[in-house]
């Protein structure tokens, strides 16, 4: 798996998390404590998010790091 499919995936799983839980952007960027335009740009593909980014949305959205990370 290259870097770009992981950022893709990535995104894509998150997209569908916040949604599952019926999170705007704004909210799980408060709950985050992250810019609104960091995640907007991570989940565009823009961006790929730290290791703490991610612990901090998984921690937000009450998941497990294995929602968000496209491990097969």
């Amino acid at each position: 798996m290259d870097r770009k499919e992981i950022i893709t995936l990535f995104a894509q799983n998150l997209r569908a998390e916040r949604a599952r839980k019926n999170y705007s952007q704004e909210k799980l960027t408060e709950l985050a404590e992250i810019s609104p335009e960091y995640l907007a740009r991570i989940e565009k593909e823009k961006y790929s998010p730290s290791l703490v980014t991610i612990v901090k949305l998984a921690l937000a959205l009450e998941i497990d790091l294995n929602k968000l990370m496209p491990l097969r």
